[in-house]
């Protein structure tokens, strides 16, 4: 066999191989297209559509550090006890709430969950379901805290329910700066009283709005089981460098929606005193003084009877607030308690806290 030969072997072979490998070589799949998180702007500032889907979703919540004062204090603020022996008691919280938001024929389908963990120390913490609710057309149900939960901006005002998250439905109808509402709550974990059970609803209605520098709102509840209706007026208006707040309260008896005194009145001027630093003092006065209420409340089997009585009370306080930097913000208040057969007393707190 000649060179030529030899030559012209060789290159056909190699041709029949490279055939092969081209016919079976291997190629590479173009990667699937990712679907990136978008920005859902139809409901405000912090919505994204959850990949895949046409519903808005926002994450935010807090982190709170606070140490309560006053006397007695035992896990003050993880679960709002008292009796122990220390004069002070520092807990932390870490709150995140979920909401989400979808278009439908009834207008936006709105669910939300709320969830809270408190701390009093390592051993001593509580998770709990804060909020949990949905919301269309007006209509909400489920465990959400009530209009009898709103206050004036400052801590010294006692014109609350002493529980106000409650299972509830509602109906709440809104038109620019204007809303109308009624619920009906279960008041099962409220205050009871004379023997009853807790095994309580109620109804209330609301209604509020804006009108310029004027906010109003009108709050009336009626606790079945304990027979007691309660109203309560609330309104703010800008005056000056802050804003007055005044409110009244009454209350037919003892009940879950008001046991704090027969009638109340507060007021409160908020301060701007600069961009970052707000400074609220505030006075209420009680009249008939729910003493037999605040120490005998019936919250275990046994209810006790409970009234208001003929004693009166008065508190006075300040709360200073001050947003250290974005999203950043502490907060310091103390109050001051005296009455009619009654130890004055005085208590306070500090917190910092971390919204996101």
């Amino acid at each position: 066999m000649n060179i030529k030969s030899l030559l012209l072997g060789s290159a056909a072979a190699l041709a029949v191989v490279s055939g092969a490998q081209a016919a079976d070589a291997i190629v590479a799949a173009e990667p699937e297209p990712v679907e990136y998180v978008r920005v859902c702007d139809a409901y405000g500032t912090g919505y994204f559509y959850i990949p895949g889907t046409e519903t808005c979703l926002k994450i935010e919540g807090y982190i709170r550090f606070q140490v309560d004062v006053g006397p007695d204090q035992v896990n003050g603020g993880a679960s709002g006890n008292q009796g122990g022996t220390s004069d002070w008691d520092a807990f932390t919280r870490g709150q995140v709430q979920f909401t989400a938001k979808s278009d439908t024929e009834y207008g936006p389908l709105t669910g939300v969950i709320v969830l809270q963990h408190n701390g009093d120390n390592a051993s001593d913490q509580n998770a709990i379901l804060d909020s949990a609710y949905i919301d269309i057309a007006g209509f909400r149900a489920g465990l959400f805290y009530s209009w009898w939960d709103d206050g004036l901006s400052g801590e010294t005002d006692d014109i609350g329910s002493p529980v106000t998250l409650h299972n509830s439905l509602r109906y709440q109808y809104e038109s620019g700066d204007f809303y109308a509402g009624i619920s009906v709550d279960e008041l099962e974990d409220s205050p009871y009283y004379n023997g009853e059970v807790p095994n309580n609803e109620g109804v209330a209605v609301g209604i509020g709005g804006k009108a310029g520098a004027f906010t109003y709102q009108v709050t009336a509840g009626y606790d079945f089981d304990n027979e007691a209706a309660a109203v309560r007026a609330m309104g703010t208006v800008a005056i000056g460098p802050g804003t007055l707040g005044l409110a009244a309260v009454y209350a037919s008896d003892p009940g879950a929606y008001y046991n704090a005194a027969e009638w109340a009145i507060a007021a409160e001027y908020a301060i701007q005193a600069t961009d970052k630093l707000k400074i609220t003092p505030g006075a209420q006065w009680y009249g008939n003084y729910g003493t037999n209420v605040v120490n005998l409340a019936g919250f275990g089997p046994n209810g006790s009877d409970a009234d208001f009585g003929n004693d009166d009370a008065w508190k006075v306080g300040l709360t200073v607030d001050y947003q250290i930097t974005d999203n950043f913000y502490a907060k310091a208040s103390v109050q001051y308690l005296d009455g009619d057969n009654i130890d004055d007393v005085t208590t306070g707190y500090f917190r910092l806290q971390r919204a996101f």
